[in-house]
């Protein structure tokens, strides 16, 4: 018999480096979920994705114990480490910050296709796309 759901919901942690100090240790503790066990086996999971931050859905059974979900980084966060810069910009209209090319995007494919709300590799590029678009950085061939 499965498990009854006392709560679910959504944060946004650092690969690798959860620990019991705010945000993760309130949103968890407020749930009585053991915040240590949470962090070990978060920081297991994301240990290969360090720098980035990684969207996670905790679930949380009646009797307190926990399952968790972990997401691919954000689309923006995968764009500008492909871009190699450090942010977007305010004005994407007038400022460029950035470029990248078509082969770096598809590597940005592969990774985030999973978590996008479309299965079709050109809806994706449309998708990541704007986004680049929002940031102000170019697509180049």
């Amino acid at each position: 018999m499965a498990k009854k759901i006392a709560e679910k919901f959504k944060m946004m942690i650092p690969a690798g480096s959860a620990n019991p100090s705010p945000p993760v240790g309130p949103a968890l503790g407020q749930r009585g979920v053991n915040i240590m066990e949470f962090c070990k086996a978060f920081n297991e999971k994301t240990k290969d994705k360090m720098g980035f931050k990684i969207p996670v859905i905790v679930t949380v059974y009646v009797d307190k114990s926990f399952t968790f979900e972990t997401k691919q980084p954000p689309a923006s966060d995968l764009i500008l480490k492909a871009a190699g810069i450090k942010k977007g910009t305010d004005n994407p209209i007038l400022n460029k910050v950035g470029s990248i090319t078509k082969a770096k995007l598809d590597e940005v494919i592969d990774q985030k296709i999973a978590d996008l709300n479309t299965n079709d590799r050109e809806a994706a590029a449309k998708i990541l796309a704007g986004t680049c678009r929002s940031m102000g950085i170019e697509i180049v061939d």
